[in-house]
């Protein structure tokens, strides 16, 4: 007992010298990057600054709001809450909440996916372990994964497609089958062993792992797979499949990639200096016949066996190779990724969604987007066929139709009943953000300009809206709210709505003025690094211990609301003080005393 009373103290003096989260975060980065092993993971997990880093990183979530199995959420987080799960897990007595499982609709199928809704202590700690992961294996990740990383996204992916994979010849598209929810567990933690050196540590995540959910109030095992829904998913998904990013890179890359260049044809090249020399004698029609033959022909082999190219890139469980070869090899490549899929990580290759297809004839999806390389024999920049397989990225046409749907009846647009309910600033800005949410993700598409149809009928749908909300025509709509701005392409004929505010700037709501213009390097960042050189202020507010309504001191807990028009409540005349500061302050959250909390949950303040 003598011993382990003197372990126990040592561990809480090194935690004490690593006080600040950022400190840990990046001796933990610096140890990742140099591909050292990670040791005495689990005396991290004592250390409070790193859940009140986590708590800062969660509370905005929509999710913190949600119960999982429980009635805990964010609403109530206080210190003593966070000492109470340190308390647990340095006597080693954290069990973890099995997840509450509801059905969600899967994109584009009838099918729905599970998702999983943990606890709010289950969620803060999931984040203090997605950090350490993060941080450590974030160096170690192939520069070829994108999904759930800082400063990746599919931009990026579609960015590296666009300029790096010209010439491609097949596109092999990916799909493994139940990605998340056949993770094997023991690959997993055999994989984690290899870099992370605390049992205990790996004990932990092994038992998050097998926690089980809840469905219709009946405990359900978990056998294998992550919760979807859970924080600590993305990162362990990440860290399983980069065994297939390593696959890739150090077997197939290798051997599917051989040669500088391909071999030119002889026939090409003298008919190119007869052709020059028929311009040089003045016999320009034989010239010009020979030049247009010329033009039908490739200048290098395309069946050069001493030239081959393979191409990887990766989103969570999407992947996508490009090959410049023949099908054969392709098919082989194929066979061998599914081998080492089923052997090595004890997954399956979805067969409907694992296809090859011809590069210039077909189109590949991927993340939405269809790629395709052009084969244009006439365009030529600076003498040569520029265009001529080059990869591009163009827009789906189900995308327009399946966008589309919500604002159309018996094939016309109809106006929304359900927003006719909300104020005209409400309307416009609703549509407006979710046509620029579309433009924005697709701006890399060259035929961008097929949104200009979706934008006829979000804006008729939009009209008739405001027509029915306001008992006007829809001419009279376009009458009161008609507006032109000047943009550097030109002026923007949009619709505006402004909401005068004493003493303050007006609300300005405006619909119409994005353009359609093609950018080829845009990049939408789906994961931006957040920056926490120091605590947030709702950590800050926290820490101060104080109450913001009566000044206590004692037991002090953080009040959460879901929205702010959550504040807005109908039929009260006189509003309690505690909402009157929230949406003074326009806050979400208000640090409160235990009697003042309470107070505000049943009505009394």
């Amino acid at each position: 007992m003598a011993k382990g009373g003197r372990c126990l103290r040592q561990q809480e003096v090194e935690v004490r010298e690593m006080r600040n989260a950022e400190t840990i975060l990046a001796v933990i980065r610096e140890r990742g990057a140099k591909g050292l092993p990670l040791e005495r993971v689990y005396r991290l997990l004592f250390n409070a600054d790193l859940y009140l880093r986590a708590y800062g990183h969660i509370a905005s979530n929509r999710g913190a709001m949600t119960p999982g199995a429980t009635d805990e959420t964010a609403d109530g987080m206080s210190q003593a809450k966070i000492e109470a799960i340190i308390d647990a897990l340095r006597h080693e007595r954290f069990r973890w909440t099995p997840v509450r499982r509801m059905y969600i609709e899967k994109k584009g199928s009838m099918k729905k996916r599970p998702l999983g809704l943990p606890t709010w202590s289950d969620k803060l700690l999931q984040e203090v372990i997605r950090s350490i992961l993060d941080a450590y294996y974030e160096p170690q990740f192939s520069d070829h994964s994108h999904g759930f990383r800082p400063k990746h996204g599919c931009h990026t992916a579609l960015l590296e497609i666009d300029r790096t994979w010209r010439g491609t010849a097949w596109f092999i598209e990916g799909d493994i089958s139940q990605c998340f929810d056949r993770l094997d567990h023991k690959v997993l933690l055999t994989i984690l062993a290899e870099k992370i050196h605390d049992g205990r540590f790996l004990r932990l995540i092994s038992e998050l792992l097998r926690a089980g959910y809840l469905e219709n109030w009946k405990l359900n095992k978990t056998l294998s797979g992550t919760p979807q829904g859970g924080i600590a998913s993305p990162i362990l998904a990440n860290i399983y499949l980069d065994r297939l990013d390593k696959f890739v890179e150090c077997t197939l890359l290798p051997k599917y990639n051989r040669g500088i260049e391909r071999q030119r044809i002889p026939t090409y090249n003298r008919m190119k200096a007869r052709h020059q020399r028929l311009q040089a004698g003045g016999r320009r029609e034989e010239a010009k016949r020979l030049r247009k033959q010329i033009q039908a022909m490739p200048s290098r082999d395309p069946q050069d066996p001493n030239y081959r190219r393979l191409r990887y890139i990766r989103y969570a469980d999407d992947w996508l190779l490009g090959f410049c070869g023949p099908r054969s090899e392709a098919e082989e490549i194929k066979a061998r990724i599914a081998e080492f899929l089923r052997e090595h990580l004890k997954l399956e290759l979805s067969e409907a969604k694992t296809l090859i297809t011809h590069a210039r004839t077909q189109a590949a999806r991927f993340l939405g987007y269809e790629v395709v390389v052009h084969h244009n024999t006439t365009r030529r920049t600076k003498g040569q066929r520029s265009l001529n397989g080059s990869v591009c990225l163009r827009m789906p046409r189900d995308v327009v139709k399946s966008k589309a749907a919500p604002y159309m009846r018996y094939g016309k647009p109809m106006h929304r009943m359900e927003r006719s309910h909300d104020s005209p600033f409400s309307i416009v800005e609703q549509h407006q953000a979710e046509y620029r949410g579309l433009v924005e993700y697709y701006r890399m598409a060259y035929n961008l300009h097929r949104l200009n149809y979706l934008k006829w009928i979000m804006e008729t749908s939009m009209t008739k809206t405001l027509a029915r909300k306001l008992r006007i025509s829809v001419r009279k709509v376009y009458k009161r709210f008609r507006n032109t701005l000047q943009a550097p392409d030109g002026p923007h004929k949009v619709l505006q709505v402004k909401v005068e505010r004493p003493e303050r700037p007006p609300l300005v709501a405006t619909w119409g003025n994005i353009s359609l213009a093609h950018r080829k390097g845009a990049i939408l960042d789906d994961q931006p690094r957040q920056i926490w050189n120091k605590r947030t202020e709702l950590e800050q507010r926290l820490v101060a211990d104080v109450c913001e309504l009566c000044g206590s001191d004692d037991a002090i807990e953080v009040h959460h609301v879901r929205a702010l028009k959550d504040l807005r409540r109908r039929g009260r005349a006189i509003k309690p003080e505690w909402v009157r500061v929230m949406a003074a302050r326009h806050r979400k959250t208000l640090v409160v005393c235990r009697t003042c909390h309470m107070n505000a949950h049943h009505g009394c303040l």
